[in-house]
């Protein structure tokens, strides 16, 4: 992926519906608008086993 902040100059991708049902279109995404997070799951995985470590006496 290219520097963050050349992003920041660039129009965001095409959105569906009005005012608080407002989304990005889910077809016009790409991996330049960030779409992929190929950790999420590992790093949802770690933050549940921390919560857990402080719920345990």
């Amino acid at each position: 992926m290219a520097d963050p902040r050349d992003r920041a100059t660039s129009s965001p991708p095409p959105t569906l519906g009005e005012g608080c049902v407002r989304r990005y279109d889910p077809d016009e995404l790409s991996e330049e608008n960030g779409t992929e997070f190929p950790g999420a799951a590992e790093l949802w995985r770690k933050t549940q086993e921390e919560e857990e470590a402080k719920k345990a006496p």
